[in-house]
This record gives C-alpha cells, sequence and structure tokens, in this order.
C-alpha cells in the first residue's frame, strides 16, 4: 500500500507541476535578446532625445545592436512600425488609436510625455480672431497625427466640420513654412515646430486647449509584444533612466532638445514648459480620456464603418506593463 501510495502521489505531483508549467506565462521563459532593436526618436520626445544621448539601452543590452530613426510625426512613427521599420515607435495616443482602429494590430506601453503640444496658430497680423473665423479658410495639419485630431475637435466645438475649411496636408515643418509664408491662413503647430514658429516669427496661438492633447505613446506591435516581453520592460527601464535624468536635469534637457533640433534655446525652453514628464505609467484614466475623444473618430468617418472604438482602445493600451525604476 505504501509504494502504491507513494507512486500515487508522485504522479499527482508531476501532473501538477506540468500543469502548473503549462499555466505560467510566456513573459516567464527564458528569452534570447534580439539581435537588433530598432527605436525611433522624435523631437516631441524629449526623453527619446535623453535615451538616444546618453546610450542607457546600449548598455543595458550589450549584446544587441540598437538602431534609431528619425520620426517627425505620429503618422510617419507609426508608418515605421507597421512596416517593420522600427520595434518602438513614439506617437500621439490618439494617432494610435486611429491606427489600431484601421487595423494595425498595436499595442501602447509607456506615456514618454503628457504635453499640450499644439494648438492652432495663425500669423501675427492675422485678422483671425476664433476658430470660427477660419469657415472657408486653409488649415495645413499633418493627417494621422494629433494636430490633425486637435484640429477636427476644434471646429466641431466651433460648430464646424472638415469640409468647412480646406485642410491641406503637409508634413509639421512644411505647414510652419506655408504658414509663415502665407500659404494657408492657419496651422495646426507641433512642438517644437509650434514653439519656434511664435518665438521666430511672431505666430499667435488662435486657439489652445489641453483637453484636445492627447498624451504621447510608445507602442510595440502585438507580435513583438509575446515574442520580446522582457526586451519591452528592458526598453521601458531604459526610457525610465532616461525620464528620470530628463526630470532632475531640466537646463541640461532644454539644451540637449536645443542641440538635437537646430533650434534656439529660447524655443526649447518653451517647449518643456509645456511638457509634463512625471507620469509614465499608463492608467485606467487614460483609457477613459482615449474614450471621451473616440466620437471624432466615427463622426468624421477616420476609422472604418462598424469599427468599435471603445474596445479598440481597451485592445490598444496595455495599463500592466510596470516600469521597476524608482519614481520621483
Amino acid at each position: 500500500m505504501k509504494s502504491t501510495f507513494r507512486f500515487s502521489s508522485v504522479k499527482y505531483l508531476l501532473s501538477a507541476c506540468a500543469l502548473a508549467l503549462s499555466l505560467q506565462p510566456l513573459a516567464q521563459a527564458a528569452e534570447t535578446p534580439p539581435a537588433e532593436v530598432h527605436l525611433d526618436y522624435a523631437y516631441y520626445s524629449p526623453v527619446s532625445l535623453v535615451l538616444k544621448h546618453f546610450g542607457f539601452l546600449e548598455k543595458a543590452l550589450p549584446q544587441t545592436k540598437v538602431s534609431w530613426v528619425l520620426s517627425q510625426g505620429s503618422n510617419r512613427s507609426l508608418e515605421y512600425l507597421n512596416s517593420g521599420g522600427v520595434d518602438f515607435a513614439s506617437s500621439a495616443s490618439l494617432a494610435a488609436v486611429l491606427s489600431r482602429a484601421n487595423g494595425s494590430p498595436i499595442k501602447s506601453v509607456y506615456v514618454y510625455s503628457r504635453a499640450e503640444w499644439t494648438a492652432l496658430l495663425v500669423r501675427k497680423d492675422s485678422p483671425y480672431k476664433t476658430v470660427a473665423d477660419l469657415k472657408g479658410k486653409k488649415i495645413a495639419a499633418t493627417k494621422g497625427t494629433d494636430p490633425y485630431l486637435f484640429t477636427l475637435r476644434s471646429l466641431q466645438q466651433a460648430g464646424l466640420s472638415k469640409d468647412d475649411v480646406e485642410l491641406v496636408h503637409l508634413q509639421h515643418p512644411d505647414g510652419r513654412i506655408a504658414l509663415e509664408k502665407g500659404d494657408v491662413d492657419a496651422w495646426a503647430g507641433l512642438d517644437p515646430h509650434m514653439a519656434a514658429s511664435q518665438v521666430q516669427a511672431g505666430s499667435r496661438l488662435l486657439y489652445r486647449n489641453t483637453q484636445f492633447n492627447s498624451y504621447g505613446v510608445v507602442s510595440v506591435t502585438e507580435t513583438y509584444a509575446k515574442e520580446h516581453p522582457q526586451t519591452i520592460d528592458t526598453v521601458l527601464n531604459a526610457y525610465e533612466q532616461a525620464r528620470d535624468w530628463a526630470v532632475k536635469n531640466p537646463d541640461e534637457l532644454a539644451k540637449l532638445l536645443a542641440s538635437e533640433s537646430g533650434l534656439p534655446l529660447e524655443v526649447a525652453t518653451l517647449q518643456l514648459s509645456r511638457t509634463d514628464l512625471s507620469s509614465p505609467q499608463l492608467t485606467a484614466k487614460d483609457v477613459l480620456a482615449s474614450k471621451a475623444a473616440a466620437p471624432i473618430l466615427v463622426s468624421e468617418e477616420l476609422v472604418r464603418r462598424g469599427v468599435n472604438v471603445d474596445q479598440v482602445i481597451d485592445q490598444l493600451i496595455d495599463t500592466g506593463v510596470k516600469q521597476t525604476v524608482a519614481r520621483q
């Protein structure tokens, strides 16, 4: 009887162990670091500039080649991500929602900043005083970016739609040039170009609304999230090192931003005065904020018909990813 009991117990324990192992998430399995990691960096993401400048990720992944690509806007960033040009992409959160809603299987895992980085600008001598004054006028905006969505929401609040104006689709630097040359009547700006136009050309903020600015997120593809969870942890911890440095060294951050962007220190300082780096964790509040902005995507037919945008947002925003670097 003893031997039978012992055999049964061992058999039970082996079965239990096998079941426990089968239920362990893939993230806990040993992961071989990828041979190469591709990231973007952007002037609208100061933390990414710090990350690249100091090589925190290169030090954390000494056996992995780290490659960098400059993103001029959310549309470019997400194009790089969806085409495999980068593994980690920096974009506005609503731009990521739009990308996922239109079929791109991506997940947002980190907040690189919460900034008032966009507003509607006019020239310093412009006669326009309100958004309603722009009816029938030309507005430069980069389609698929936060400034573009900001424009649509601003028009809607003023009782207008995109059909009441002429939207001129230009990349952010070109939009600034078009405004200052008088080729368009208004421009949906993006920092640091927006700050530069204010400082260097006297451009005036016609309309600003912090509630219409979405936050900045780092996103990955779902496939990458499944295959490289430990690499994602490593990258985000490196981002946290960069954020920690940025928060502790605001003057040096402004100098770095000015140096990288080729813009005057005064411009970089103005941009950073509108930038909050204190809350990198995605939370339920971020989910609610994105859902509050979702109706504009539907009403302006920016997403495929029948798409449940609230469900898309739940699938996109990963509030379970936590960084281990000490918070400020």
